[in-house]
């Protein structure tokens, strides 16, 4: 791993003296770093690299992190399914809008299809005006443009655009004019009685594909010329000079803007050259089995790339009513709320792993094991009626006699581990103060009850008596007093008392699975 170049290895150092712990963000310069930077000395230890440099300073990096492979931002054609209609033979990406809220599985299955496919259609949704606002703040923030937060689509009296009529729009992607140009759009159905006015999708990207596989001077041509895009109302004056292909440093299709209702005038370049490449282009994007064809009805709410995918419009008759309220949003927020919800998923799977694995085994001396502890005293949490943060704490409370320098044995021989620290830091990476702290003082409960509520002391097992012991035996009247100041002591007592009534052997609770939704919804 040292043939990695040395600025390169110092520049991801993840030690708390280059990066901020809590932000990640680096505490340095790239040119606060010795110009002879060199490894002086390295090992791999424990599935890490441990380097010492020739300035003095220490480096570890877990192996697995340095050999991740690259990748991109998602925004170009790599790891994307590039699809013609038949692969949607047997339906749609999909999701009924209350399962999508309940479920964070479902939230990250419809996002992850925007991502990979470039689409996915919610059903069910309220049809109800500016319904539409809500859905794009599942995952992000609304694109205010020239047409306001949200448009109406439905037939206007007097249109700015011809969206806004009943004729049929050909396969285009909107605001090419605009930089940036608006990343998703999404339309929602509130209203389509009329003939016609199906909707339809093209994937940009396949289409792109296609034209650089069979005509590769052609893709060529639309990746280098700038085309004019212009929008004029009597309010609005927008242009943007970008090429109908647009690819990134290594040749990787990353957008498309296509709308021959808004190409200005091109002016300079080769022009004959240009519009062979357009036309043979557009004539893609038209080919029959790249037009995917569907009906929206009211309560559908379709969400899409507007930089990768082409919608399109069949004529209507003006016999019913069509009418469809949508706004723009942007890529990078639903990958942001994407990435989160995998990394929550990745947390709770990592915390289930502690109750199936190492929390199967004895816990401190009782008749119980270290899950059925931990479960035990949330189902108490849970039918005392208490809040989630509170059943959350009660849940979790343990976890730091897996985490620490010190295991939960060495407790039960004479060392005190300070597992509900190590929990409550451990558990900080995902959950604020209100569940952390509970776990911080659990211990210190304990203390401080054995100190003022005659016979709580007792009431304490053999193995909770001697750990007693071990953690600093009862509060003094000043220490016990201090406690009951902190803000986060009531509740510390509360999965306290829990904690000492999980402990029945046999006793059926609920799994782990019945507090991930949960969990999840508690996670910062």
């Amino acid at each position: 791993m040292t043939e990695l170049p040395p600025y390169w290895l110092r520049d991801n150092c993840p030690c708390a003296e280059c990066r901020d712990p809590r932000t990640g963000q680096k505490l340095f310069q790239i040119n606060d770093l010795p110009g002879d930077l060199a490894v002086a000395a390295s090992a791999e230890v424990g599935g890490n690299l441990e380097v010492l440099w020739s300035d003095g300073h220490r480096s570890r990096y877990p192996l697995a992190r340095l050999a991740e492979e690259g990748g991109d931002d998602g925004r170009t054609e790599e790891g994307k399914r590039l699809w013609t209609a038949a692969d949607f033979a047997r339906g749609l990406p999909e999701a009924g809008w209350s399962d999508y809220l309940a479920d964070p599985s479902e939230q990250a299955a419809v996002l992850a299809a925007v991502r990979r496919s470039g689409f996915a259609l919610l059903r069910g949704v309220p049809v109800r005006e500016r319904e539409v606002l809500t859905v794009a703040g599942t995952f992000g923030y609304v694109r205010v443009t020239n047409y306001g937060d949200l448009f109406d689509v439905r037939v206007e009296p007097d249109p700015n655009n011809l969206a806004f009529t009943s004729v049929a729009i050909a396969p285009h992607t909107d605001n090419p004019y605009r930089d940036p140009v608006p990343t998703l759009q999404l339309l929602h159905c509130l209203e389509n009685s009329a003939t016609g006015g199906d909707s339809g999708l093209v994937d940009g990207f396949k289409a792109a594909s296609i034209l650089r596989e069979e005509h590769p001077e052609d893709f060529a041509v639309l990746t280098r010329t700038p085309v004019p895009f212009v929008f004029r109302d009597r309010r609005t004056e927008l242009r943007a000079d970008r090429p109908l292909i647009e690819v990134d440093a290594l040749g990787r299709i990353r957008e498309v803007r296509f709308n021959n209702r808004s190409i200005g005038t091109l002016r300079g370049g080769d022009l004959d050259a240009f519009y062979a490449a357009y036309r043979r282009f557009a004539a893609v994007t038209l080919r029959p089995e790249l037009q995917l064809t569907f009906r929206l009805d009211p309560g559908d709410c379709l969400i899409f790339d507007n930089t990768r995918l082409l919608h399109a419009r069949t004529a209507f008759e003006q016999d019913g009513r069509r009418h469809l309220q949508g706004c723009y949003a942007d890529l990078d927020s639903l990958a942001s709320t994407l990435a989160v919800l995998h990394r929550r998923t990745a947390a709770l799977d990592a915390i289930a792993e502690l109750f199936a694995g190492e929390g199967a085994g004895e816990y401190l001396g009782e008749e119980v094991t270290m899950a059925e502890h931990m479960l035990q005293a949330a189902a108490a949490a849970e039918q005392a009626g208490a809040a989630p943060h509170l059943i959350a704490a009660a849940l979790l409370h343990d976890v730091g006699h897996f985490q620490g320098a010190l295991h939960g044995r060495d407790l039960m021989e004479g060392q005190d581990n300070r597992h509900s620290d190590t929990g409550a830091d451990w558990l900080a990476a995902w959950f604020g103060p209100e569940v952390t702290e509970p776990v911080r003082l659990h211990v210190a409960a304990k203390r401080y009850l054995c100190a003022v509520e005659p016979g709580y002391r007792e009431r304490l097992s053999e193995a909770s008596e001697y750990t007693l012991q071990v953690q600093g035996g009862p509060m003094g009247p000043d220490e016990a007093a201090a406690f009951a100041r902190l803000p986060g002591a009531a509740d510390a007592v509360a999965v306290r008392r829990w904690d000492e009534q999980a402990k029945t052997s046999g006793a059926r609770t609920p799994g782990f699975d019945h507090y991930r939704p949960m969990l999840a919804a508690l996670m910062r």
